[in-house]
């Protein structure tokens, strides 16, 4: 079963060769990596340069932003499995095997969700994300758990969807994954750490640069999926889903599984 994943590299030198040895150096035969970098000027196009083929498909051209960059990545793609890691990220070791073993023996899965750490620049863990509870409901509400750079999904789901929104500029990744969900594609979980999602002083994400921008994102989603706007009544759902995440991360709330399916 071949994986395909895109790495987004754009003036991020300074983790680049973090992120791309990760990847090359899983334990994973069928691999397919594809670098997108839309015009770096610190140095990174000449450090993707010397990977020479080990880089499977190098695409150097402009873009409007990482949506349209990642839609070029995976319009090259070719593996049965797609996986996407931003440059300043890094995977861990043996992560491809358990996300291929796991597609192997859950053919009914279309999206899997692991584990992983957010880290600081120094790649030091700050704390834990274990997945859970991933629906279109849960994702409206922030009643779910998710690292994106520990999400993988089939080709299959990633062609019926809409794909990444390109007018979207901080939640492209939740976008598609709640849009899958909500055309019926099937969560699964891997309980096994498989990424690092880093925070450093010129991240996107998880700095609260884009705050604002964020907030209108989600709720022109909630506006297209639930056909209405944002009420008071869904402010009170956000915050019983806020108590139970505490309670649950505190470990006064036993989850029971409810599928089978759902764990590896």
């Amino acid at each position: 079963m071949r994986i395909s994943i895109v790495t987004l590299s754009y003036n991020q030198r300074a983790f680049l060769r973090d992120a791309i040895d990760s990847i090359l150096q899983q334990d994973y035969a069928d691999l397919e990596y594809i670098i997108v970098d839309p015009g770096s000027t610190d140095g990174s196009r000449e450090l993707l340069q010397s990977y020479g083929d080990k880089i499977t498909h190098l695409i150097l051209e402009p873009d409007q932003g990482a949506a349209e960059g990642l839609n070029k990545g995976f319009s090259r793609a070719t593996g049965e499995v797609f996986g996407f890691l931003n440059a300043d990220d890094f995977l861990l070791p043996g992560a491809l095997r358990l996300v291929g073993e796991f597609f192997q023996s859950h053919p009914r899965c279309d999206v899997v969700f692991g584990n992983g750490y957010v880290v600081d620049a120094h790649g030091r863990n700050m704390r834990q994300v274990r997945a859970r509870d991933f629906s279109v409901r849960r994702y409206l509400y922030g009643g779910t758990q998710w690292l994106q750079q520990s999400t993988f999904f089939r080709r299959e789901a990633f062609l019926l969807s809409p794909r990444f929104n390109t007018d979207n500029g901080t939640s492209w990744d939740g976008e598609l994954f709640v849009s899958m969900a909500q055309m019926g594609a099937t969560p699964g979980y891997i309980n096994a750490d498989l990424a690092a999602f880093r925070i450093h002083d010129s991240s996107i994400s998880g700095t609260g640069r884009l705050e604002d921008a964020y907030r209108e994102d989600c709720r022109r989603i909630f506006r297209q999926i639930r056909g209405r706007e944002w009420r008071v009544t869904d402010d009170l759902l956000c915050l019983l889903y806020r108590i139970e995440g505490i309670l649950l991360r505190a470990g006064l709330w036993l989850k029971v599984p409810k599928r089978k399916r759902d764990a590896a």
